[in-house]
């Protein structure tokens, strides 16, 4: 079985225990969070496609961890104005353990 879930302005396809980064929500280790917006389920009966979203489909998961993601480098340069800048982003992430997806 599968799902599609929009969370965090991104589309993330999740099965069953699978482990997943996703733009930072609030929650500990080991909180459990619900997603409602399912766009679509899947699995051995068939395919079920939301318009926009799938009704009463829900994803729950638990929260493994607060991230970071490996630091990203900006590095501005105007040539021949002797003008660098130099810059680093870590952006944070929630990691997430999928532990059932309820289809209506």
């Amino acid at each position: 079985m599968f799902a599609v879930i929009r969370t965090g302005g991104k589309q993330y396809r999740v099965t069953p225990n699978a482990v997943l980064k996703v733009e930072k929500l609030e929650g500990e280790a080991g909180s459990t969070i619900t997603f409602s917006e399912v766009l679509a389920v899947g699995g051995e009966a068939g395919t079920t496609i939301g318009a926009p979203l799938v009704a009463g489909a829900t994803v729950t998961a638990t929260v493994v961890a607060q991230d970071r993601l490996p630091k990203v480098i900006i590095f501005k340069k105007r040539r021949r104005q002797n003008s660098r800048r130099k810059n680093g982003h870590r952006q944070p992430v929630t990691v997430l353990r999928i532990s059932e997806i309820k289809a209506a």
